[in-house]
């Protein structure tokens, strides 16, 4: 699961890459004014995907391929409809859209291509999502590793083939990139289909999934029960992000320019936390599947020793090489200076943001979904803003940074809190 968020992040810079250095500036604006509604699809579909995750956890856990195809079913079909809907109204109404976020006029037109292929063809991106975290929810991390790279590599060759129009084909401009993203998912699906069925697996596409497909309501309520906070957390950090962004802009352009320089870095550190907080809630969902929640304790405490170990090591890294790292992105001698400073008062606090979310994460395997996230939306909201705001005004730009471990150690002491107080001592059943 490292592997493939690091490939995945990796995809989407080199893809920025293409269209900047291969087009112009631009072309990456154009392709760039789309991201927040992009993040806010796939915020919906991630949300659905753990909902159903920790269900088909649950189920495989307790020797339960029928509930893991009927949970699967259930799942890809309202994605599906909704992806049908996005489709369509990407097809009549993506230049609206695109005037209605304040584009430019000067790439209006650029942006809405760019839009209508990526929302036409969204049914392929949500169904790429769930398979392969479906996939996850029964253990199978190298499978979606595997199809990503697979996804990746034929992206990277497609986009700069239709940027420059080789071997006869036409030239796509901005839309390239979405016409890549097209291609290496369809592909890509279609590998997964061929492989998963060689393997007779559980979420093979044969005439039981096909059966599956019926909606079943009772597990919709329980896949958006499960969802619906996920998908929410992914918002308020995202809207956090956009107003402490508004506070870094306030500092001038250095400042901009280092807080994206620091954020590629601290970004990579953050991947190993994440990762071990969905493999924790895998787990803990396959041991309640096996009447077995008394392992959740183990399968923390390993989670927290990962964190130290994994994020730490990654961490050491990041500050014995940070003046190199730094030099990536940025060539000013202030600037990097000063990108530096930053990444050293925030780079160590992922490990206390991997840390907090073993605990959500563990939680969030039993079906415990709101408490978790209303407390990581009090910290961001609560904590995280108002300590960025006050601080900036007082010890200036370090200050915005410094919200950041203020945040993540509030945040651990919560999530700890209730983990080791309320929620250990309830009673854990399967919801499945």
């Amino acid at each position: 699961m490292m592997l493939s968020n690091i490939l995945q992040s990796m995809f989407g810079t080199i893809n920025s890459a293409y269209l900047g250095q291969m087009i112009g500036v631009d072309a990456l604006a154009a392709a760039s004014v789309f991201f927040p509604v992009m993040f806010f699809f796939i915020s919906f579909v991630m949300g659905l995907s753990s909902g159903a995750t920790v269900l088909i956890g649950q189920a495989w856990g307790g020797g339960k391929p029928d509930k893991v195809r009927a949970v699967a079913g259930t799942t890809f079909t309202v994605a599906m409809l909704l992806a049908l809907v996005i489709a369509i109204a990407g097809a009549l109404f993506s230049r609206p859209l695109v005037i209605m976020l304040a584009t430019p006029a000067g790439i209006v037109e650029e942006a809405a291509s760019y839009a209508r292929v990526m929302m036409v063809a969204m049914p392929l991106t949500f169904a790429f999502v769930l398979v392969t975290s479906m996939l996850r929810g029964v253990g199978d991390t190298v499978t979606p590793l595997v199809a990503l790279a697979i996804s990746t590599a034929i992206g990277l060759v497609v986009t700069p083939t239709l940027i420059h129009g080789w071997f006869g084909l036409p030239q796509l401009g901005v839309a390239s990139a979405a016409w890549a993203s097209v291609v290496s998912s369809a592909l890509t699906l279609t590998w997964l289909h061929i492989h998963l069925a060689r393997r007779k697996h559980p979420l093979a596409i044969d005439a039981a999934a096909l059966r599956a497909m019926r909606p079943d309501a009772a597990l919709l309520g329980t896949i958006l029960r499960l969802g619906i906070p996920a998908a929410l957390g992914m918002v308020v950090m995202s809207i956090a992000e956009l107003v402490l962004l508004g506070l870094v802009n306030g500092f001038g352009a250095d400042a901009t320019a280092a807080y994206g320089a620091v954020n590629q870095v601290f970004s990579y550190t953050q991947f190993p936390a994440l990762s071990i907080a969905i493999s924790v809630s895998i787990l803990s969902a396959q041991a309640i599947g096996r009447g077995q929640a008394a392992q959740i304790g183990r399968i923390v405490r390993t989670g927290l020793e990962m964190n130290v170990l994994l994020t730490g090591g990654l961490v050491a890294l990041g500050y014995l090489f940070s003046r190199a790292l730094m030099s990536f992105f940025i060539a000013d001698a202030d600037v990097l200076e000063l990108s530096q400073r930053l990444l050293h008062i925030v780079l160590w606090s992922s490990i206390l943001f991997g840390m907090s979310t073993v605990f959500s994460g563990a939680m969030r395997a039993s079906g415990t979904v709101w408490l978790p996230l209303l407390i990581s939306s009090f910290a961001i909201a609560a904590i995280e803003v108002p300590s960025a705001f006050i601080l900036s005004r007082h010890i200036g730009l370090d200050g915005v940074w410094v919200a950041y471990p203020i945040t993540f150690g509030a945040m651990l002491i919560l999530q700890m809190s209730y983990y080791t107080l309320v929620w250990r001592k309830r009673r854990i059943e399967r919801l499945i």
